[in-house]
């Protein structure tokens, strides 16, 4: 459970958009532990999956008042905003495969969605508005490591849109003094993150046997286990007098898939045997070779740094998918 300041969130009225997803699940999961009373919204589907939120706790589920519903309809965003003091901006469309057949819905989630979002905060006067961003909108890493100052780069449709999304974000500070800070995660894993992401991808594929289907293995990646990120978020909330910045979330180290794949054999006891498809496979223009971050940012202005290592991590990833099989579908690529 990732360390909060209960003295500070309790009965605090929280919204999380984005709740159902891998970080969001853990976001509210904190939240509630804290002694916030959390809103947590939650795309509709009529089925009234929870995402990743259904592995919470049930207590802790039932303490959360649940919107079901849609970032791109302005009304639903706006009513999940009322009485809210504070708020968590997760939801979007996040799988970058997808966003190449589907761009429009890439742009309507994230930014017309973002868009909803920060109109909504402005008039519920909120005290803080934490927005994500994510890595993927610095390209391929230009120098090393990757600052906040480091050039935005549309390298796929996702990451155009997360560009439009954040500079939204910056223009409503800017512009209406909104108390906004974006957080920019870099590669976040843990429990509960699905096959769409490439560690849970390459865990379930080990545990059914040798054989593992993967995409490029050259691309290196920052990877931040959950409970790190989600502080990193909490603080972002937390620190006072915190006018508009971007704030990168990431440990500063980076391997490459290759690497990773090894360092996930090697814990499981397995001799990988690695076949490529094609599917996996960004287009070349569009692969982001490198991502490493400088947490000095977060460590200057939040007094955040990362906790747990890349490979406790794996460690504690790998037991809880070895607990949760029939969390995941192993035989298709997950978009």
């Amino acid at each position: 459970m990732t360390s909060v300041a209960p003295s500070f969130w309790q009965d605090r009225r929280v919204l999380v958009t984005g709740a159902g997803g891998f970080i969001g699940s853990h976001l509210v999961e904190a939240l509630v532990a804290s002694g916030a009373r959390v809103r947590a919204l939650v795309r509709y589907t009529s089925r009234g999956d929870l995402g990743a939120l259904s592995e919470v706790e049930a207590t802790d589920r039932d303490r959360v008042d649940l919107v079901h519903g849609d970032l791109t309809r302005a009304d639903i965003v706006e009513a999940a905003f009322d009485g809210v003091t504070d708020a968590f901006h997760l939801g979007a469309l996040i799988a970058i495969p997808y966003s190449y057949q589907s761009p429009d819905e890439a742009v309507a989630v994230n930014v017309v969605g973002t868009l909803n979002v920060l109109q909504a905060a402005r008039r519920a006067g909120v005290r803080r508005l934490v927005h994500t961003s994510t890595s993927e909108v610095y390209g391929t890493a230009l120098r090393v490591p990757i600052d906040e100052t480091h050039p935005l780069q549309g390298q796929s449709p996702y990451s155009a849109s997360k560009i439009g999304a954040d500079k939204l974000a910056e223009a409503f500070a800017r512009s209406f003094d909104l108390p906004v800070v974006t957080v920019r995660p870099f590669n976040t894993f843990g429990p509960r993150q699905s096959t769409r992401a490439i560690i849970p991808t390459i865990i379930t594929q080990l545990l059914n046997g040798p054989r593992v289907r993967l995409g490029s293995l050259h691309p290196r990646r920052d990877f931040t286990f959950v409970t790190d990120t989600v502080a990193g978020f909490l603080r972002a909330a937390e620190v006072d007098e915190l006018s508009w910045q971007e704030i990168n979330l990431g440990t500063g180290r980076d391997v490459s898939i290759g690497e990773l794949l090894d360092a996930i054999a090697g814990l499981l006891g397995v001799t990988p045997v690695v076949e490529t498809e094609h599917e996996r496979v960004r287009p070349t223009n569009s692969e982001v070779d490198r991502l490493c971050s400088s947490n000095q940012r977060a460590r200057e202005v939040l007094g955040w740094q990362p906790e747990l290592s890349l490979e406790e991590g794996l460690r504690q990833t790998i037991d809880w998918v070895r607990e949760h099989r029939s969390f995941y579908l192993t035989e298709r690529y997950h978009r």
